[in-house]
């Protein structure tokens, strides 16, 4: 549901500091027919699927493939009683036909359970990522190191370093986990060590992704427009102690209850925009009354200054003002991109 363009930008740096060609492709926005019909010979894809092109899909027989975590979003597309399981059982098709290996979350169950209930080639391996001490046939983390245990002749007693956390930017215990699942998928490949970390190193991330724009008077302003569901929200509000909230938009028939009961104690207050504002502001009057909430009724896209205006006067010394809506945008704006753009823009000129 999460981190996938991270995660396919994160293997696809991997396996060029390999020395392969390699291209992202798929959702991350270069079809993969473009990149089939180029003049270049590419050694391999890092691509990402998203749920609607997993679809329609049938037998595609991956070399290896990974479901990095499972939450709600698209309902309004998989609507009705089941349409939580019509969503799990898109995401589950890719690792049908797998050839070599098929990556799960450790610390998600169920993306466990599609790969032991997916169709793979005769030999297919189970490799497990974690952001803790891995078992045998994982790739996870021990004393600040990304170790593997799966890729490596003598798993049962030892691990072999990959990287370093710090190698992982920016920091957030999210991003670990994406780095994880690349480099399970890197080193199914036979990408070397050395390679993962070089990798790592050498990416620079898209934009509006827990992306820090600004810091002045002691409050960092922080990009993460991306996040265009809660699950996404709470990875980047996991990383801060205490923020001011922009959140709004589109919520695609997902729900907020977990999240704001989970961070209000963070909450220095709230600023909701978009078709779903309501829904989020009662949310916050439900499980965070003592938060301030400003509501803005704007639909246009010049909301934006009042927002950030708002959101600055909520804020104190050592606080974030973090934009990561939890919904989607195109309520209001182009994308999420354009919404994440829109913001910088408006700090740049409020802290003039």
């Amino acid at each position: 549901t999460n981190g996938k363009t991270t995660t396919t930008q994160m293997l696809e740096s991997m396996l060029i500091a390999d020395g392969r060609k390699a291209a992202a492709v798929g959702n991350i926005g270069r079809p993969i027919v473009e990149a089939i019909l180029d003049d270049v010979a590419y050694d391999a894809f890092a691509v990402e699927l998203s749920s609607f092109q997993l679809h329609w899909m049938n037998d595609v027989p991956l070399h290896s493939a990974v479901v990095l975590n499972l939450h709600e979003d698209h309902l309004e597309w998989y609507e009705g009683d089941a349409g939580m399981d019509r969503y799990t059982a898109d995401k589950a098709k890719i690792y049908h036909g797998v050839t070599h290996s098929c990556v799960y979350n450790a610390e998600e169950i169920a993306t466990e359970r599609m790969v032991e209930d997916a169709e793979v080639a005769e030999g297919a391996r189970a490799i497990g990522f974690t952001t803790g001490i891995p078992a045998v046939s994982m790739i996870g983390v021990v004393d600040d190191l990304i170790v593997d245990r799966a890729f490596v002749a003598q798993r049962q007693t030892s691990a072999l370093e990959l990287a370093k956390v710090s190698d992982v930017r920016p920091y957030a215990p999210h991003n670990i986990a994406n780095a994880a699942a690349a480099a399970a998928l890197a080193r199914s490949v036979g990408v070397k060590p050395q390679a993962v970390a070089e990798g790592l190193r050498n990416l620079n991330l898209a934009g509006h992704r827990i992306q820090r724009i600004a810091e002045a008077d002691g409050v960092v302003w922080v990009d993460d427009s991306k996040a265009t569901n809660p699950h996404a929200a709470n990875s980047a509000m996991s990383a801060y102690p205490s923020f001011v909230w922009i959140a709004g938009g589109q919520a695609k028939g997902t729900t907020f209850d977990d999240l704001v009961a989970r961070y209000r104690d963070r909450m220095r207050g709230a600023v909701v925009i978009g078709v779903d504002r309501q829904l989020i502001a009662e949310t916050l009057a439900r499980h965070a009354p003592d938060v301030p909430v400003r509501v803005l009724d704007n639909p246009h896209t010049d909301v934006m200054d009042e927002v950030v205006a708002l959101a600055g006067a909520m804020a104190q010394p050592g606080d974030t003002v973090l934009l990561s809506p939890g919904c989607a945008s195109l309520d209001m704006f182009d994308g999420y991109a354009a919404r994440g753009e829109r913001f910088a823009e408006a700090v740049e000129r409020y802290l003039r």
